[in-house]
């Protein structure tokens, strides 16, 4: 099998191999992928971390040996904006990147040279508690929406929830649905802790928006942009114009 990594901060991963497909998701830096089929210009991957598959301009990618991939760690980025030096070049890269694959901050990889002088998080040591969530969730405050994003520069519901959620080591599905089909159920809102995940559906009935109970009665999401509303036994009201913009559907706990 081949393998490769993301090299840039965010690359888009498309429905096909066109420059003007619709993105359906995104690696962010240092991300692990299979690689599935080639074209000229277009690889198409399988992501690691979620299984999701799509295309990525193969100039974004670096292959890298599949005897490496057995020692990537889950270390990633917690800061919002991070620098590391790419070919002796500066490049930002967003919360959530990925440095397993470096040892002692360095790595070659590819036609690439890769030097990080920060501190990384490892996931597998962290706490959950009310306090860690919010700060995490609220790192992305403000995040503009993008139709599959899943960084600081731009994000949709379900990458918002399952960027958040990675910080804890817990791994979610890409999609709200199926992030949906996991998970224990919450009867009730009341019932509700600070970390579940309440889901909003549509008219037809599908599973088309999520987001995060900061308390029974307040929720952050990513609608527009990352926000802080207010929700209801009915669903989401938005705190700027009193509109009520999400039904709701049901609630999952996962931790």
């Amino acid at each position: 099998m081949l393998f490769v990594i993301c090299i840039v901060p965010a690359a888009p991963l498309r429905k096909e191999d066109a420059h003007r497909s619709e993105m359906i998701s995104q690696l962010l830096f240092g991300e692990l992928a299979e690689v599935l089929d080639e074209t000229k210009s277009f690889t198409k991957i399988r992501c690691a971390y979620d299984g999701y598959e799509g295309w990525c301009q193969f100039n974004q990618l670096a292959k890298i040996e599949e005897e490496k991939t057995k020692s990537i760690t889950k270390n990633i980025t917690a800061e919002w904006d991070t620098l590391i030096s790419v070919n002796e070049r500066p490049m930002h890269i967003p919360i959530g990147s990925s440095l397993g694959f470096l040892e002692n901050g360095k790595a070659e990889i590819d036609n690439f040279i890769i030097n990080f002088e920060g501190q990384s998080y490892d996931p597998d040591t962290a706490m959950i508690s009310v306090d860690a969530i919010k700060a995490k969730a609220f790192q992305y405050l403000n995040t503009p929406y993008l139709w599959g994003g899943r960084s600081v520069y731009g994000i949709d519901c379900s990458g918002f929830v399952q960027q958040v959620f990675r910080c804890f080591n817990i791994v979610l599905p890409r999609d709200a649905y199926q992030q949906a089909g996991v998970g224990e159920p919450v009867g009730f809102l009341q019932e509700t802790q600070c970390g579940d995940l309440a889901y909003f559906d549509n008219e037809e009935g599908r599973i088309t928006h999520v987001g995060i109970l900061l308390d029974q009665e307040t929720i952050i999401h990513a609608a527009g942009k990352v926000r802080v509303d207010k929700i209801d036994n009915m669903g989401i009201v938005n705190g700027d114009t009193g509109e009520r913009t999400h039904k709701l559907r049901l609630i999952k706990r996962y931790f």
